[in-house]
């Protein structure tokens, strides 16, 4: 189904994000007192009455800035007003109208999409009369609301949805989410953007630009995937301002939605202990993960080159069953082989492994004589069966499990991964007594 959407916009610091949450009734949107929190569009599926659309929440439009990101927050917004089937502009009520919402308006009166002008922060019921002034901006009734409180909000949802187009029935496809992670100024919305050949995020020199996780649709041949920008990670302890937190809490979330995370570490750097972290959080999470080793062009010798992937093991042992793509996102290098290794470790994360063949497995196994024996005592894997997957998960019944030491679980990891092609993806063993 293709939903329609409803962007909502306006200037920096009206309360697009509380509204936001309001409308969809939880906390993803930020929420922040200063100005250009909100700087990619990010998008919230919600419903109303059991109509179904598309939130599109947007940076704060100025016309006038000394923000370095103020051109690219504008042309965000103003990119997810033509998107729209319908737009709501928000204003301040508390302050009536500013300079810059006639410039907004005015933009907006160029456009045939519907526009609703939704006048905020009308907190004190019996107010109403605060919007007559919003009638000169030209964008017909004022629709008064306050986004903290939820006065208003139930008409203006209802005006907004009979406003909707009717939704276009398609095909459902099963889309694979890819979290893009890494540490700040990694490369991650460079490679997020040639990755879908236009400027969906906005791509700056300064870590921590993208501060919510957006999601964008992406087809590649006749597979589907759902692409997810993260806001860097970096250790807690550096992590001051609250907004930057709650970017971080985001990453996670987008992480936990994911299938499989991309690992997008700065090659001219080398390795790093975040990029380690980063890499951890994705695998205790059950993550796919590949990893993308950007600004390849940048690593200037042979012998650098060969010394960096060398070095990975040491770095990234424990995601030592990532596979490794070479990618330079500024000049697109390498990255035509990215979605297609995406799409082969989601092949392995989605894995199902027959019974019999894990057992024919332990058979050779067995005949191996490799195993673990202590006071007198000998392991016999007996069985095995798969439990799960996303990640795979493998149930091993044995005659005394507790003597399974992290050496052996590693040891029967590896035979897996050799058996049977489980590229990228992370495995979880169990290890249970028969009956």
């Amino acid at each position: 189904m293709t939903l329609p959407i409803i962007a909502v916009v306006g200037r920096p610091n009206v309360g697009k994000s509380t509204f936001v949450n309001r409308m969809i009734q939880a906390q993803d949107a930020i929420v922040h007192a200063a100005s250009g929190v909100t700087r990619d569009r990010s998008y919230h599926r919600t419903d109303w009455n059991g109509r179904e659309f598309m939130l599109v929440d947007t940076g704060g439009i100025e016309f006038s800035t000394d923000d370095a990101f103020g051109d690219s927050i504008r042309d965000q917004a103003v990119v997810a007003a033509r998107e729209a089937d319908v737009v709501v502009f928000l204003v301040d009520g508390s302050v009536g109208v500013a300079a810059g919402d006639e410039e907004v308006a005015a933009l907006l009166r160029r456009q045939k999409t519907p526009v609703f002008l939704a006048v905020n922060k009308l907190d004190t019921p019996g107010r109403e009369d605060a919007i007559h002034e919003f009638w000169n901006l030209g964008l017909g009734q004022p629709w008064p609301v306050s986004a903290l409180h939820g006065h208003g909000s139930g008409d203006l949802l209802d005006a907004l949805v009979e406003a909707l187009p009717d939704a276009e029935p398609a095909e459902e496809e099963e889309a694979i989410g890819v979290a893009i992670i890494g540490k700040p100024n990694a490369g991650k919305s460079s490679l997020y953007n040639k990755l879908l050949g236009n400027e969906r995020a906005i791509v700056s020199e300064v870590a921590g630009t993208t501060r919510d996780a957006i999601d964008t649709m992406l087809m590649s041949g006749d597979t589907a995937f759902r692409l997810v920008d993260t806001a860097g990670l970096r250790r807690k302890s550096q992590i001051e301002e609250s907004v930057e937190y709650y970017g971080f809490v985001r990453a996670m979330r987008a992480i936990d939605r994911a299938d499989v995370a991309v690992l997008v570490i700065d090659a001219a750097s080398g390795v790093t202990d975040q990029d380690q972290r980063v890499a951890r959080f994705a695998e205790e999470r059950g993550c796919g993960i590949v990893i993308a080793l950007n600004k390849w062009d940048l690593v200037e010798t042979p012998e650098e080159k060969i010394d960096l992937v060398a070095r990975l093991p040491e770095k990234l042992g424990f995601v030592g069953f990532a596979p490794v793509v070479r990618v330079s996102a500024l000049k697109g290098t390498g990255v035509h082989k990215l979605l297609p290794m995406v799409a082969a470790v989601y092949e392995a994360y989605c894995k199902t492994i027959p019974t019999s063949a894990l057992n024919r497995m332990l058979t050779d196994l067995r005949a191996s004589g490799h195993t673990i024996s202590k006071g007198g005592k000998m392991l016999r894997l007996q069985y095995a069966t798969q439990t799960g997957n996303k990640p795979p998960v493998f149930t091993f019944f044995a005659n005394h499990p507790r003597m399974v030491d992290a050496n052996y679980e590693r040891y029967m990891e590896n035979r897996l991964r050799e058996s049977f092609d489980l590229v990228g993806t992370p495995v979880r063993l169990k290890f249970r007594q028969k009956g």
